[in-house]
């Protein structure tokens, strides 16, 4: 049995490139080149048929080390609150006050993206504090 060495997270949503581009912003991501015979995403998108236009995209981590991260359009809206999230590693390696500087410095950026910010998670005996926050169409994540 072979062990899977990449993986790809996939977001249902109504707004793929939107989206898409939030999250560029939010983790350093960048937009992938266009397919092989087209100079932007754009030009490519008009080669398909319409029903299919701006029905995905997707984004990349420039290193190559995180997951490909997809976006494809659905038809129902989010309902309920998400079985899987990410945590967005902002205050890796802090504690106390320097941590929660970190993570509201870096809430304050992501709101001003779009983000919302949920509530504060203060420590504990077990977790350093974190901050539940909702992306541009209200899937939830963690700063942390």
């Amino acid at each position: 049995m072979s062990s899977i060495k990449q993986f790809q997270v996939t977001f249902d949503c109504a707004e793929p490139e939107r989206l898409a581009r939030f999250w560029c912003e939010v983790l350093g991501y960048v937009v992938p080149p266009p397919p092989e015979g087209f100079a932007t995403w754009e030009e490519f998108a008009r080669s398909l048929p319409s029903e299919e236009q701006g029905s995905w995209f997707a984004c990349v981590d420039p290193s190559g080390v995180g997951p490909r991260l997809f976006f494809q359009r659905v038809p129902e809206g989010k309902v309920v609150k998400n079985r899987v999230h990410l945590d967005v590693r902002a205050g890796s390696g802090l504690v106390g006050e320097e941590r929660l500087a970190t993570l509201e410095a870096e809430c304050a950026r992501l709101v001003a993206l779009g983000a919302v910010r949920v509530q504060l998670l203060p420590a504990d005996d077990d977790n350093e504090s974190c901050i539940s926050m909702q992306d541009i169409e209200g899937n939830e994540f963690c700063l942390d």
